[in-house]
């Protein structure tokens, strides 16, 4: 906070009044951080016969004033207090030079500057509806009444007092104690001279007089974990993106080709910081096809082992990986090549860390009062109190931040199903029913309208998703029209159902058959996502390829199979980073994909390099193809050919585009080749030619193929179905 060593002379002369002694209760409230006003009471005031100047500097030796070059001793008054009455008619311009054992600094003084955060910011904390919270609440770098240093501004209504501590001031927080700005719960402190880099934390003392150390919650930059203080930090990166901006909302989502590659960026290439990512991850993602890459949370969490889902800083990226700026680039460079970037987002819950957010003023805040509201029974965590304004506001405006300050492209909404239910994971006598008598979170359901309908309103071209599990009707319906408002929904159903009946023997296949079609009966009730995500390969539940039953070779071939069955499905598409090469082993966040398995030394060009080249060109073909994707939320766009060949194990449709131009879709969940296979198909179609098949042997397949155009007779197309395979044909054309 220093302007500079000063080099002024000694204070010299008689000394000057001293000050009234502060009434002893006021003087205790401040030295205990529990003063709601200290500005009244520190600084520059008018009193009779001068101006008094207080200041409080713990562990100074000596404090002086310096007015118009003149440097004038204060007096102590104990306990790091210093003042002094100068015979001046008005309050001046002033410094405070401040003096230790072995230095002196000649610094601006916090308590002589106004509040640096306005009347409008006020209002809209207190309504609930300041959508860029973060520039009011934290910390901000700026220029105030002349003055460069950093506004710190934290909610904390319960609070008896709060105070700013850092590495500045050793971590303690008593010289530097904040106001409380009215009926708005929020304190605020201008410190002159503070900027980038420095580490601060919230010193609050509660209602009940305990005093505690707090991160800040909307600090934009957290130290590295394991160290939990909050940073100081400001923003010069310029963006690349605009032309992906200006395009990315030119076709709706659910019309348009949709594949997402699932990242959990710690571990895709250990050891690589967000801008070595940036040279790596985008090209890789480019080069398979995916439209998209979805990050596991990036928000900073102290837990590595929670992949980011126990979020502990909402506003700042994980610093394990570089600096929010880093992280910026990042997001640039996968623009540039043309990805989008979903990212995971966790408004369901939080970790009780007695740092951060959990009962943040000494009272529960964040989290319902009520502990059977508060506690979350699944994952050892607290539950946001949605029907609490300013929570609601935190969420919602969090939600807008990563979209405008990161370009983010949407938010997969995670453990949506936790926060609609009541009664979610709760047994009978541990919930109370709502206003209604119902199990439904009337709280949490206007929560997610409003944040879907902000985020839609401030970021067009965005898309935001749920992971949503249960039969909650209008999940992607318009929130005008009743609904939550996302524009898409995971399929958990599809992906249950599938998993279940891709790992049964063939030949008990045909008692499961239902499993692979049922999905077809709700398919349109919402706008889906096909998830083969993180969950699905972790925690004894195996890789993709691994729950496959059979030898190596059918496994990779009931793996490819049931790529070519998912790309094929209505809906868009996720894979979980691994999957894409079929790697055998449960990810782990520790080390990460085996990328060593596509090292040609260890056979992969057949195995796993062969998986790989196959998801490269299911999304080629893919995004090729609007049959696969421009109507995938409506029936029409959809056929079943073969629905019940149960004792064939075979499954067979239609997809069409918005001109009616088809493709047909086989897939043989056989061992074995079935020769001359008739299928219907559309007599305007006079041949059709293979365009892709998961048995081709670049694939690793047995290459039984259907090669040149295959003629129908009669309307039935008669096809070889390569054993364990999915085959895509569309209409010949010369």
């Amino acid at each position: 906070m220093a302007l500079r060593d000063t080099s002024l002379p000694e204070p010299s002369g008689p000394p000057p009044p001293t000050a009234a002694p502060l009434d002893p209760a006021a003087r205790e409230r401040l030295l205990s951080g529990a003063h709601h006003d200290p500005h009244a009471l520190l600084g520059a005031h008018p009193v009779p016969g001068g101006v008094l100047f207080r200041a409080l500097r713990p562990f100074a030796r000596a404090v002086s004033v310096v007015v118009d070059g003149q440097r004038t001793g204060l007096a102590s008054d104990g306990d790091g207090l210093f003042s002094a009455v100068l015979p001046l008619p008005e309050i001046p311009s002033y410094t405070l030079v401040v003096a230790y054992e072995d230095d002196e600094h000649e610094v601006h003084d916090p308590y002589r500057f106004l509040p640096a955060l306005g009347d409008l910011d006020l209002h809209l904390i207190r309504e609930g509806r300041h959508e860029q919270l973060w520039r009011a609440l934290g910390a901000e770098p700026m220029t105030h009444q002349g003055v460069t240093g950093t506004r710190f501004t934290v909610w904390a209504p319960n609070a008896r007092g709060v105070r700013v501590a850092g590495d500045f001031t050793c971590w303690d927080g008593t010289a530097f104690p904040m106001r409380s700005l009215g009926a708005s719960g929020v304190w605020e402190l201008f410190l002159p001279g503070i900027g980038e880099g420095t580490r601060y934390k919230f010193e609050i003392t509660s209602r009940y007089g305990h005093r505690f150390l707090k991160a800040d919650p909307m600090a934009r930059r957290a130290e590295v974990p394991p160290d939990t203080a909050s940073v100081v930090t400001t923003s010069d990166y310029t963006w690349g993106d605009a032309e992906w901006l200006a395009r990315r909302g030119d076709v709706p989502v659910h019309v348009a080709p949709f594949s997402v590659y699932e990242v959990h960026l710690p571990s895709w290439r250990p050891g690589l910081t967000y801008r070595q990512l940036a040279e790596e991850l985008p090209a890789y993602v480019r080069d398979l096809g995916f439209t998209h890459v979805e990050l596991m949370p990036v928000m900073e969490h102290p837990f590595g082992g929670s992949w980011g889902y126990q979020v502990t800083s909402y506003y700042a990226p994980t610093s394990r990986l570089g600096a929010p700026d880093d992280f910026k680039y990042l997001v640039d460079a996968l623009h540039q090549a043309g990805i989008g970037v979903i990212m995971d987002w966790v408004p369901a819950h939080f970790p009780k860390d007695d740092w951060a957010l959990a009962r943040f003023d000494g009272d529960p805040l964040y989290e319902p009062g009520d502990d059977r509201r508060a506690e979350h029974p699944d994952w050892g965590t607290y539950e946001f109190d949605f029907g609490r304004t300013e929570v609601r506001n935190f969420l919602v405006a969090n939600a807008v931040y990563w979209c405008e300050e990161f370009h983010i492209d949407g938010l997969r909404v995670d453990a949506v199903a936790s926060m609609l239910y009541l009664d979610y994971s709760r047994d009978s006598g541990q919930w109370t029913p709502n206003v209604y008598g119902g199990r439904e979170d009337l709280d949490a359901v206007a929560f997610l309208r409003e944040m879907n309908a902000t985020v839609y309103r401030r970021a067009p071209g965005v898309v935001m998703i749920a992971e949503e599990s249960t039969a909650w009707d209008g999940v992607t319906r318009p929130t005008d029209s009743g609904g939550l408002g996302f524009g898409l929904k995971w399929n958990m159903g599809w992906m249950h159902d599938s998993l279940g009946y891709i790992a049964h023997e063939p030949v008990h296949r045909k008692y499961h058959h239902h499993e692979m079609t049922f999905s077809m009966v709700y398919a349109y009730s919402e706008n889906y996502v096909l998830p083969i995500s993180h969950d699905e390969v972790v925690h004894g539940k195996q890789a993709l390829v691994s729950k496959m039953p059979g030898d190596w070779w059918q496994q990779r071939a009931n793996h490819r199979a049931y790529l070519g069955f998912m790309w094929a499905h209505p809906g868009k598409q996720l894979l979980f980073m691994g999957q894409e090469f079929a790697q055998g082993a449960e990810w782990s966040e520790a080390h990460g994909p085996d990328w060593w398995l596509l090292d040609p030394a260890y056979g992969a060009e057949a195995d796993h390099r062969g998986v790989r080249n196959l998801v490269r060109d299911l999304n080629t073909v893919y995004r090729a193809t609007p049959s696969l994707w421009q109507r995938d939320t409506e029936p029409s766009g959809f056929r079943w050919v073969v629905g019940d060949a149960a004792e064939d194990n075979v499954f067979a449709f239609l997809r069409y585009d918005a001109e009616g131009v088809p493709l047909l879709a086989v897939s043989n969940l056989s061992p074995v080749v079935r020769h001359d296979y008739r299928l219907g198909v559309p007599d305007t179609v006079l041949a059709w030619c293979e365009t892709l098949n998961t048995d081709a042997a670049e694939y690793g397949g047995s290459d039984v193929t259907n090669p040149g155009p295959v003629t129908p007779e009669d309307g039935r197309l008669r096809i070889t179905l390569p054993p364990l395979a999915t085959v895509w044909l569309t209409p010949y054309t010369v």
